[in-house]
């Protein structure tokens, strides 16, 4: 099978891409209904305690990446993502049968772990086989289809619920790695051949380290996608308890989560029609500027009028309206930082995704803490880092157009 160098189409690639790339968000999103049975279930003390139920998967997803990644570049890009899915299931093993919280953090952490693997190796395989604008529109394609999964996880998290109890999840989770593993073993033909392939060696890493670092494209698509991504992190560890508490949503929660999540799904679609025409560092400033208007208008009403508690569909509103603008970042933003990165593409996606990881974790957990009770630190941190990467980017644009007119 490895030696069977023939490309799939892009209708089975896509897809498959985009399950291999959901299992982290399908860890992350089925559990969201279940943070109230979790909490009860281990006795946890506060909120901030169970964010760590999010947070601590970041974590290990952000280890997984820095391991993971350079292991492709050496092996192959199929052993390693056998190795990481056998990890992701064997953590959704044990924190299904967890006696104890610790022991369930633990196995959400191998699942962040493990399930880095497909996740950070796909994106290695996009570019083995694409590049630039191109592989900006496959990513966007994958992102797409990929979306739907935040947009039903809860629901089917709720589904299982109804019948079962939150133990049963994990059990779907580790069915759902294997379906993965077969379907991609079956399938997909090893993208790197081994004269392509790097040895395991100090000099090795510190030259991917190097190449991937001394590119200022690289470093800024880290450092805005890291601060966005950290929003996000807070977002998930807090929405359950704020659409409950401040809203009063309970039972039709999956629902609203779903129609944002629904949102970033349409826009990373339509990024996919429109990064060929414009290309991406355009749509990245026009999402970005888009969001920092809105979030700066929004949380002057908040301030001034609304007094942190405005109407469901003001927020749902506001919401939808930001959450559509990210579905033109996320894919972007890597697809640019990997450009330059193709001689290293397997270092270079480990270490974009683990300081992404890493980076978004801190702020979130940082974050969290604050959107418990108010939605208006979540509005202003959007506002904010908007404002703060809109800035950023518009100086990479600006050395990127220095860099051409020098040559």
């Amino acid at each position: 099978m490895l030696k069977d160098t023939r490309s799939l189409s892009r209708q089975e690639f896509v897809p498959l891409m985009a399950l291999m790339t959901s299992l982290i968000a399908l860890s992350i999103d089925a559990m969201l209904p279940a943070f109230p049975a979790i909490e009860s279930a281990f006795a946890v003390s506060s909120k901030e305690n169970l964010q760590m139920i999010i947070a601590i998967l970041f974590l290990g997803f952000g280890f997984g990446q820095l391991v993971f990644g350079p292991l492709s570049d050496v092996f192959g890009r199929k052993p390693p993502i056998y190795w990481g899915i056998a990890i992701f299931i064997f953590g959704s093993a044990l924190s299904g049968f967890a006696n104890s919280f610790e022991l369930f953090i633990l196995g959400r952490f191998l699942q962040g772990f493990g399930g880095a693997s497909p996740r950070i190796i796909s994106l290695a395989l996009i570019r083995d086989e694409y590049s630039g604008d191109s592989m900006a529109q496959i990513t966007s394609l994958v992102m797409s289809i990929f979306i739907f999964v935040p947009a039903v996880a809860p629901t089917l998290g709720q589904g299982v619920l109804y019948f079962y109890t939150w133990r049963e999840i994990f059990i779907v989770l580790a069915v759902t790695a294997s379906l993965v593993w077969l379907w991609f073993g079956m399938r997909q033909p090893e993208t790197l051949l081994p004269v392509k392939r790097k040895r395991l060696s100090r000099s090795d890493l510190l030259f991917g380290m190097r190449e991937t670092f001394r590119q200022k494209t690289t470093r800024t698509c880290m450092l805005v996608s890291g601060l966005v991504f950290g929003i996000f992190v807070g977002y998930l560890g807090a929405v359950q308890s704020l659409f409950e508490e401040l809203f009063d949503v309970r039972e039709t929660f999956p629902l609203y989560f779903g129609m944002l999540a629904l949102c970033i799904g349409s826009a990373t679609f339509f990024n996919s029609r429109l990064v060929m025409a414009l290309g991406m560092r355009k749509l990245i400033l026009i999402a970005f500027t888009f969001m920092t208007v809105i979030g700066n208008l929004f949380a002057g009403y908040l301030v001034f009028f609304a007094q942190n508690a405005p109407p469901l569909w003001m927020f749902m509103a506001y919401m939808m309206m930001t959450f559509f603008s990210v579905g033109f970042l996320f894919g972007n933003l890597n697809a640019l930082a990997m450009t330059p990165l193709g001689h290293v593409a397997g270092m270079a996606s480990a270490l974009l995704g683990f300081v992404q990881s890493t980076f978004s974790s801190i702020i979130g957990i940082f974050l969290g803490r604050f959107f418990q009770e108010s939605i208006t630190p979540l509005v202003l941190s959007f506002a904010l880092i908007s404002l703060v990467s809109l800035f950023l980017m518009l100086e990479e644009r600006h050395f990127f157009n220095r860099q051409l007119e020098s040559t």
